[in-house]
């Protein structure tokens, strides 16, 4: 039996992954390096686009208890990660091309998966999962949104700008982790009181990109671009990515009034991310604002930040709670086409899909994971036919089912939700997939 896989980001990799080594035979269909979306530049499989960082390790976040499932599950994207991370304080961070490159070989190089360089302009006949991701081609899109006999719903993504580390003025900047959290990963660069309402008014009134295609589009929220944050209040930056606390300036001795947090890109430590500055400026205005903020006076911009388009079915309408199209039990979807939102939750739907596939090519019934693990919550979420403004839904411990527990543990988040992710680790040990 042969499987069609169309896309090979993180969930079709996960997917591809997953079923070769069950003995499935894979078709894995990829369109670079014939063709690129948008925001894709790299060869590679499973590219990393918006941030290097797949956020929080710790089993008692929720991303970090999302990986913990993951790895019990056999994930290739969590394996690649943890051998190709780079500092990021308590963050699991990436060098985007050596873990790229690492998953391209082991996909490439497995003798059940046969990779077909070309656009695929329709869905194959037979077993397939479709994981085009959010930047899908038209031709495919149009032959999906024929399936699926209804529209796509639509978002617009940012992406933050990358600075040459060297460029970054130390005298100024400094070297720490929030709260001390990992070995001073972070570049902070703090920012007086003075400082930042210049840098804040000029942010407010500088000039964007007028994208026509996105003048109607929502944007997630955890991508909102920093100029559309900023605009919604003088504190407001100050409460998110620019939050001062748990950071002591060396050079002061006190906590600055705020702080932009530069992360770590690569291994060699040559690039950094502006973390929670995705952004729509223009780029001599991206220059012109962030070269205002202290220790970036004379920074090297390597890349300018950007918008591009992102799109997703309405997953309550059209899928099952196996990621199975309601009109045809041979499709499945899996990545941010479904409307999860996240690097690790994208991949994980590609390992739950290719587990249910497996059990139907098996002739067994296919299997909804607990709903006290993070992914089975999470894909309870995106299938839940009572949603009616479908959007899209990362990993959060909301979602997960509560527990009763003694108040002195309720009332200490981190003991909480450690007893959370008991809970979830071991229900989902017992169901003992293979």
């Amino acid at each position: 039996m042969k499987v069609s896989i169309i896309g090979a980001g993180l969930a079709g990799c996960e997917a591809a992954w997953y079923l070769a080594n069950k003995g499935i035979q894979v078709d894995l269909y990829e369109m670079k390096p014939y063709k690129y979306t948008p925001a894709h530049k790299y060869k590679g499989f499973a590219e990393l686009v918006c941030s290097n960082s797949l956020k929080a390790l710790r089993v008692e976040s929720a991303s970090g208890l999302l990986k913990e499932e993951m790895k019990m599950l056999g994930s290739i994207v969590i394996e690649s990660a943890l051998k190709n991370s780079v500092p990021a304080g308590g963050a699991l961070a990436v060098d985007r091309n050596n873990f790229s490159d690492y998953i391209t070989e082991k996909i490439s190089s497995h003798i059940n998966i046969n990779i077909i360089h070309e656009e695929i302009p329709q869905i194959p006949d037979g077993y397939v999962i479709i994981a085009s991701g959010p930047l899908t081609s038209k031709k495919l899109s149009y032959s999906i949104s024929f399936i699926l006999k209804n529209n796509y719903l639509n978002f617009a993504d940012a992406i933050s700008p990358i600075i040459l580390a060297q460029s970054i003025d130390m005298t100024k900047a400094f070297m720490a982790a929030r709260y001390g959290r990992g070995e001073d990963d972070y570049i902070n660069c703090p920012m007086t009181q003075e400082e930042y309402k210049i840098f804040y008014n000029n942010l407010i009134n500088s000039q964007v990109v007028t994208l026509k295609d996105f003048e109607k589009q929502k944007v997630y929220e955890s991508c909102i671009p920093v100029e559309v944050m900023a605009k919604r209040g003088y504190d407001t930056l100050r409460f998110g990515p620019l939050k001062p606390v748990g950071l002591i300036n060396p050079n002061t001795g006190k906590q600055p009034f705020a702080v932009v947090q530069l992360r770590c890109e690569n291994i060699g430590q040559i690039l950094y991310n502006m973390v929670g500055f995705q952004t729509n400026l223009k780029f001599n205005e991206q220059k012109r604002v962030f070269s205002l903020i202290p220790g970036l006076e004379n920074a090297e911009f390597v890349r300018y930040g950007v918008m591009h388009l992102n799109t997703f079915i309405d997953s309550p309408k059209n899928l099952d709670k196996y990621l199975r199209l309601n009109t045809n039990n041979k499709i499945f979807f899996a990545g941010q086409i479904t409307g999860v939102e996240g690097y690790i939750e994208s991949a994980s739907s590609g390992i739950y899909t290719a587990i249910n596939l497996f059990r139907i090519l098996n002739n067994k019934l296919p299997i909804q994971l607990p709903l006290t693990t993070m992914m089975g919550a999470l894909f309870e979420y995106i299938t839940n036919t009572g949603i009616k403004n479908f959007q899209p839904m990362g990993a959060n411990m909301g979602i997960l089912p509560k527990m009763d527990l003694p108040k002195y543990i309720v009332k200490n988040k981190e003991a909480k939700y450690r007893e959370y992710a008991k809970r979830s680790l071991n229900d989902l040990k017992k169901l003992n997939i293979k």
